[in-house]
């Protein structure tokens, strides 16, 4: 523990309340500061930004946007939190989003859905908003033997895959299950797809084992120069195959169908 303290970033030092929006604000900074960690972000961004292809026209709206710089990538998208945050254009609850009925094409989120409190909600709510053919695509932490092991163990959020559909707290950043999407969309998929027949799984995909890990987060030093990011990419593609047990995180990709489908499970 004395070698991670020694590891830690002297602004992650400054945050005492992770649901004070001043904390988000100087994550902001890190994550601009931190050229490993930003190039990670801008790849986590354009994953999302390719489960966008073929959705209908609307409003494509990120939840949860925090500190990020989803703006780089998709400069069009609605921004937005539950948090006030000054370079955000909006700010609400997830299961109070101000949009017509059927007027989204997308939503997407960057470790947003393990904080949901109302998970039943929250999908009614997404299915509500979004047009036929609409997609939620989000990255998520991701439930492997590495993962698992690696969230339990070194981070602050709660990591239970025996927990139900619901997060306990009352803080929107320091309240959170990183096992929640394992349990909806692998665990209890059954359950899941007979409650919300429009939301269809498409996409369940473990990755990324090393880089977020290298880079140090929002709270510690990047532990390689940024020349070795591309390495560190090659490396962990090689690694693919061993993703259900390697992986940190998970793509998911749901998408709204009509009222006459067939649901499959994708992969």
């Amino acid at each position: 523990m004395r070698f991670l303290d020694s590891l830690k970033l002297p602004e992650a030092a400054l945050i005492n309340d992770l649901d004070d929006p001043q904390s988000t604000l100087i994550h902001r900074q890190i994550i601009r500061k931190k050229p490993f960690l930003k190039k990670l972000y801008m790849d986590f961004y354009r994953m999302l930004a390719g489960g966008l292809r073929g959705v209908p026209p609307g409003a494509v709206v990120e939840l949860g946007s925090g500190g990020g710089l989803i703006e780089d990538v998709l400069p069009r998208v609605i921004t937005s939190d539950i948090l006030f945050l000054p370079h955000l254009q909006i700010c609400f609850r997830v299961d109070q989003a101000p949009f017509k009925n059927g007027s989204v094409s997308a939503f997407v989120m960057l470790n947003v859905f393990h904080h949901v409190k109302d998970t039943q909600a929250f999908f009614e709510e997404m299915t509500r908003c979004l047009r036929p053919g609409g997609k939620i695509v989000m990255i998520e932490p991701a439930n492997s033997f590495w993962g698992r092991w690696v969230y339990q163990n070194f981070h602050h959020e709660t990591f239970d895959p025996s927990a139900g559909w619901g997060v306990e707290g009352e803080g929107a950043l320091s309240c959170g299950n990183g096992a929640l999407p394992w349990i909806v969309f692998q665990r209890d998929y059954g359950v899941f797809s007979r409650r919300y027949p429009r939301l269809v799984l498409k996409r369940f995909r473990p990755f990324g084992p090393l880089g977020y890990l290298l880079s140090g987060g929002v709270s510690f030093r990047q532990l390689l120069p940024t020349w070795g990011y591309p390495m560190i990419k090659a490396l962990e593609w090689l690694l693919s195959p061993l993703s259900p047990w390697l992986s940190m995180f998970y793509y998911i990709e749901l998408e709204k169908e009509g009222e006459n489908f067939k649901s499959v499970q994708g992969e």
